[in-house]
């Protein structure tokens, strides 16, 4: 992952290893340790790949964005890309939200595909065990995740099938990110966020939290509350969609929101 982005962007691979305290360069490409399933250091690893795409994308001058969006961990890429912080403070946040969301042990989550979301809250909120769960990534129309204890996600596997789901997949996550679970660690990543620089957005950034841009006055309180509540992707999606955004572009290794994208578009019609 990233294995020719290290050498263009030098100052930012050095940047990185003096933060983090390891070689960026080593982990993503050998990861000799196994280390990259770790939260703590997937967060980092994803950041500092996606951050140099998209200066990547910059230098080959490629066209601005009307909006940008991350999800999840991706939202302070795009909270980078509108100038809200630079590289290392991006970077000293996320590696600070993967220690703190790595310390949360037990519970998981699953996805929920070809139920609508409103048909997957009421299976949730019909029973005891699906009422210890919660919402994580409301992905699409159709692809939706949920996260709570371990037992719960089982025992709900059976509802979800006599409600007609298409598929019902544990996920290989190692905490129940997203919930109500996670709200432990989002206390305590405000004292972070508080003494972090924040600037106004150059570009609306649609926010995980509210499906909507961010407010200026507010950058820190929505982006804090991320990491203990829902990742409202369909909304922002459709927010700009609605907005008149026609064309979507993933900056980052893989392809799963593009995917998205096009689901949402297809049930929007």
């Amino acid at each position: 992952m990233g294995a020719e982005l290290f050498g263009r962007f030098a100052d930012w691979t050095a940047e990185a290893d003096a933060i983090l305290g390891y070689s960026i360069r080593e982990l993503c490409v050998e990861d000799p340790r196994g280390e990259l399933v770790l939260t703590a250091f997937t967060q980092p690893a994803l950041f500092v790949v996606n951050a140099m795409m998209f200066r990547a994308r910059q230098e080959d001058r490629a066209e601005a964005p009307a909006f940008v969006a991350g999800h999840s961990l991706g939202e302070y890429n795009a909270l980078l890309a509108a100038s809200v912080f630079d590289f290392a403070t991006g970077l000293r946040l996320v590696r600070e939200r993967g220690v703190l969301m790595g310390r949360v042990r037990g519970g998981g989550m699953a996805a929920v595909v070809g139920l609508e979301p409103a048909r997957i809250e009421k299976v949730l909120a019909a029973t005891e065990a699906g009422r210890r769960l919660d919402v994580a990534n409301y992905n699409s129309f159709d692809q939706t995740v949920i996260a709570g204890p371990t037992e719960d996600l089982e025992t709900v596997r059976a509802d979800f099938e006599s409600a007609g789901v298409r598929a019902y997949i544990p996920l290989n996550v190692s905490a129940p990110f997203h919930s109500r679970y996670m709200r432990e660690p989002m206390a305590e990543f405000a004292a972070t966020l508080e003494a972090a620089p924040f600037a106004a957005p150059r570009i609306p950034v649609v926010a995980n939290r509210t499906g909507r841009p961010y407010e200026a006055d507010r950058i820190r309180e929505t982006l804090g509350q991320q990491i203990g509540h829902s990742v409202r992707w369909l909304d922002s999606m459709r927010f700009m969609m609605d907005a008149g955004v026609g064309d979507f572009e993933e900056v980052g290794p893989g392809s799963v929101l593009r995917k998205l994208a096009a689901q949402i578009r297809r049930k929007r019609g």
